[in-house]
């Protein structure tokens, strides 16, 4: 029987692996490219979809049949007075402006064509805030419904008013009439239209007391003794001679009847001319417009003068798609107007109501009118 031998020496157990350090993350060229590729993208995007440029966008806007009605409510209505059917349409046309333009919105006003940009410092000045632009074009816009309205009725043969306008603050008048007063008499001369307000301070002097016959509201006609300033003093570029009361006249219907214009949402004194159209032809028997639609644009002052105004290729494209066969158009705005007239519509030059209304008559006869 052999004797066994134990021993203390330990199998040698072979080392674990050694795991490699990790590396460091890292982009190849190819991916350092695609990645700033895509960054570049991205803040293009942004760029395009939210930076804005220093212009307005200017294109066709809605265009109005002022013989008709917007949701039910007649756009011109007359109260009081008798008027007469119509047949056709007289449409006031608008453009749309938009001051909110972003490069890729810029980008894709010039490809349409139909659009058109402007600097916007033409229709926003500098420190004016988007508030007192859409306050400017309101006030414009009333402006002109109220000229319309004179316009219209004093061609029909209506009489008119003079008002108290405006009145500069602390100036003479300042006090002692207030705006809308009716103006009687100035200095001893009756006071029929705005004009013989300034005849009435021709040859007067600073300092000088003048009287003042004038209403207020439907209270008794009073007078007033005002003393006359100097006018560079209220405005250093004013350098009149005269005596300066400080208020502005203006004309206004002196009729029984009520004459409100229902449209929102627009602004500026381009539809004058083709709201003192509509009134005159409600209040007189016949159909100016023959049964045809009728566009057009223009300011209008209290005498019927018509003025140019802006944007007119603009509302030619309007009228036209709209069906307007016929586009009146203010003397001065032709040359611009027939450069850019789209096809099938005729303009016809006006500068006055009185012209526009023959115009419309002579269509409607078969007659030859002015055209641009």
């Amino acid at each position: 029987m052999s004797d066994s031998v134990s021993t203390d020496t330990a199998v040698p157990v072979p080392p674990a692996p050694t795991q490699p350090e990790p590396q460091p993350w890292r982009l190849s060229r190819r991916g350092w490219t695609v990645l700033l590729s895509f960054l570049i993208v991205v803040v293009l995007g942004l760029l395009g979809a939210f930076v804005q440029v220093p212009y307005v966008g200017i294109g066709p806007g809605p265009t109005y049949n002022t013989l008709g009605d917007v949701d039910g409510t007649q756009i011109v209505q007359i109260s009081g007075e008798q008027t007469y059917p119509t047949n056709g349409q007289l449409r006031m046309t608008t453009v749309s402006v938009d001051d909110h333009v972003t490069l890729f919105g810029a980008a894709a006003m010039w490809v349409s064509g139909r659009f058109a940009l402007m600097p916007r410092e033409e229709y926003i000045r500098p420190g004016q805030t988007e508030q007192q632009v859409e306050q400017e074009n309101k006030k414009m816009f009333q402006d002109s419904q109220s000229n319309a309205e004179v316009a219209a009725l004093r061609y029909l043969g209506f009489p008119v008013k003079v008002l108290a306008a405006e009145i500069t603050g602390k100036a003479p008048a300042d006090g002692v009439i207030a705006p809308g007063d009716r103006l009687i008499e100035v200095n001893g001369k009756k006071i029929a239209v705005q004009e013989d307000v300034r005849t009435a301070l021709t040859g007067t002097t600073p300092g000088q007391s003048v009287p003042i016959t004038f209403q207020h509201e439907n209270e008794a006609p009073r007078t007033a003794s005002i003393t006359l300033g100097r006018a560079s003093d209220f405005n250093p570029a004013d350098k009149r001679a005269e005596g300066f009361m400080g208020l502005a006249p203006i004309d206004r219907a002196d009729v029984s009847f009520s004459t409100t214009i229902h449209l929102q949402d627009v602004g500026g004194p381009s539809a004058g001319l083709i709201f003192a159209l509509t009134i005159v032809d409600k209040l007189t028997p016949g159909e100016m417009e023959g049964g045809q639609t009728i566009a057009g644009t223009g300011e209008i002052d209290v005498k019927g003068n018509v003025a140019p105004i802006g944007g007119i290729p603009f509302k030619m494209v309007a009228a036209r798609e709209a069906g307007a066969s016929t586009f009146l158009v203010p003397a001065d705005n032709c040359a611009e107007a027939k450069e850019k007239v789209p096809d099938g519509l005729r303009l016809i030059k006006v500068d006055t109501l009185a012209n526009a209304v023959k115009a419309l008559d002579d269509v409607r006869g078969g007659r030859p009118v002015p055209s641009c």
